[in-house]
């Protein structure tokens, strides 16, 4: 095979370290990641593009559900590590904004950012963090089709007035799934275009807010979205945790309640449970009395009573360990 052909010439000599786009069926995983595989990871689609039915037109609803997203996330997980290793991506330049593809938007703000970033850092595998992810970045709207650049969206706007939409139900729709979305110039600061270019023509409109998300702004504030990334990744990088969180296997965690999800990576008797809540409501959480080490969360306290019950806020992400001391 060409692939195998690829590695051995190309590939191995080198020492390269391999990331495959391909959507590669559960039962394929092994002649691409295995011991002998082609690649040294593949990403998994199966979340990212979890709002687009099986048919492919962004104007129609999958309905999906934090339910198939555990699901998705969890086997893919789980069948991963059983082969290889993966990669990790909420975002790239053929999705739109994570934050507006998976929170509605009224609740769309730095609590359930963080906790998307804690759900996705925290998992086994190689987490890729895209241009604007680090400060919440989101869609952007466009006010007609021929603001965008991209081909698919053009191409799906025609599907879906084809298919009896009006014009304005079609422009929401390409609105919500553009690749464009994640494509505009990236929010330096609050000058002329965000700084990304001082042309009075940009390829794509600069998101118009900008003078409020913006990485100048952020880089100051210890409460923003990029410091709670940065967090993450150190948290991945610190002595004492670093290798569970890199090689710890990944373990779902079952409750009975499906407003909230759970998983633990474990290493021999050293364990880290990561706890989010994916709704707007408050959850309940019954935390064992191995966990005494808060690690991490995307709140200022954590509200966790004698009784070891936990009150999760709306999109609150909490991180504990049953071992360590001060990070």
């Amino acid at each position: 095979m060409w692939l195998k052909e690829m590695r051995e010439r190309t590939f191995k000599p080198h020492n390269s370290m391999t990331v495959a786009e391909a959507d590669v069926p559960n039962e394929r995983l092994d002649e691409y990641i295995g011991e002998d595989g082609y690649y040294s990871m593949v990403f998994d689609f199966s979340y990212t593009d979890i709002d687009v039915p099986e048919t492919g037109e962004w104007f129609k609803d999958s309905q999906w559900t934090w339910t198939d997203m555990r699901t998705n996330i969890f086997t893919n997980q789980l069948v991963t590590q059983d082969k290889g290793w993966g990669a990790l991506y909420l975002e790239n330049h053929d999705q739109p904004r994570s934050i507006n593809k998976y929170i509605p938007e009224e609740w769309i703000n730095d609590y359930s950012k963080k906790m998307l970033a804690t759900l996705f850092m925290l998992l086994r595998g190689t987490p890729f963090i895209y241009q604007g992810q680090e400060l919440g970045m989101t869609n952007i709207e466009m006010a007609s089709l021929e603001d965008f650049d991209d081909v698919a969206t053009h191409s799906q706007y025609k599907r879906a007035l084809e298919y009896g939409l009006a014009p304005e139900q079609a422009l929401k729709a390409v609105n919500k799934r553009s690749r464009d979305n994640s494509r505009t110039p990236m929010q330096w600061n609050t000058q002329k275009n965000a700084r990304f270019s001082t042309s009075d023509n940009v390829w794509l409109k600069v998101n118009p807010n900008y003078p409020e998300l913006n990485a100048e702004a952020q880089l100051t504030n210890q409460q923003s979205v990029f410091n709670y990334y940065h967090q993450l990744i150190k948290l991945r990088k610190n002595r004492v945790y670093k290798d569970v969180l890199i090689y710890g296997q990944f373990l779902p965690v079952k409750d009975k309640n499906e407003h909230i999800l759970l998983y633990e990576r474990q290493l021999e008797d050293k364990i880290v449970l990561v706890i989010l809540n994916v709704t707007a409501t408050e959850q309940e959480y019954y935390v064992d009395e191995q966990y005494q080490q808060v690690l991490i969360n995307n709140y200022e306290d954590v509200l966790l009573d004698q009784s070891r019950k936990l009150r999760l806020r709306p999109f609150e992400s909490i991180v504990l360990a049953n071992y360590g001391g001060q990070l």
